[in-house]
């Protein structure tokens, strides 16, 4: 069971005070056929509280393993409210609103194909900001004709559990100056396939055991 003590400042807000993002929104997802209300909570607290807990803060359900924020939606009745407590805010909303869309019609913008493309597009985003992590620990596979040659400075990895071994193929042959044909990826003697995932490789060889998970890569010689 999680701790609730952390969520208490959430829900003693004031949800009149000035300077708190007055945009009610509502988590997205209870059961079907539920009749229980789900309280509303302001923008601000809520984005900020999910960029250190994947769990809604009245339920304790867990919202999404990598992208908690898809997962809220717009408490249209408590927004009404708020509008009417509030003298000016929907007009001046309807303000900023229509001064950002004038603006990125004046100014759109380009990114680095060329294309301009004006709204915030889900495609672009970072989708591994909220993954869980996994600590690496990678070393060179050890034999007596590889005494003298050249390791890795920087053995000690995070990456998200969604990487592959594939990908930490490509930055030992960028920090080695090799190319990829000539590294591989070992679990003691296993050569590691890659498209194995780092959470599937602790589940299946490291589950229980402390961090971090020790890797081994061997280097190729470069035939002359």
């Amino acid at each position: 069971m999680r701790l609730r003590e952390p969520l208490q400042p959430l829900q003693k807000m004031d949800p009149l005070r000035p300077g708190q993002g007055l945009l009610p929104l509502a988590m997205a997802g209870g059961g079907p056929g539920s009749d229980s209300p789900r309280p509303a909570v302001c923008k601000s607290c809520i984005v900020k509280y999910l960029q250190s807990s994947k769990y809604c803060p009245m339920c304790n359900t867990k919202i999404h393993e990598t992208q908690p924020l898809l997962n809220l939606k717009l408490d249209r009745v408590m927004q009404d409210v708020v509008y009417k407590l509030v003298p000016g805010l929907q007009e001046s909303e309807k303000r900023i609103r229509e001064f950002y869309s004038r603006w990125v019609s004046i100014h759109p913008v380009v990114d680095t194909m060329g294309l301009p493309y004006s709204s915030f597009d889900h495609s672009r985003a970072h989708y591994y900001r909220y993954d869980e992590h996994v600590s690496l620990c990678l070393e060179r596979q050890s034999s007596s004709k590889e005494k003298n040659k050249a390791t890795l400075q920087q053995k000690y990895v995070r990456c998200s559990v969604r990487a592959q071994v594939r990908h930490l193929r490509r930055v030992l042959c960028h920090r080695l100056g090799l190319a990829l044909q000539h590294v591989q990826i070992l679990y003691g003697s296993e050569v590691l396939p890659d498209h194995m995932t780092m959470k599937q490789l602790w589940l299946s060889r490291w589950f229980g055991r402390p961090a971090p998970l020790l890797l081994h890569y061997s280097v190729k010689e470069k035939r002359r």
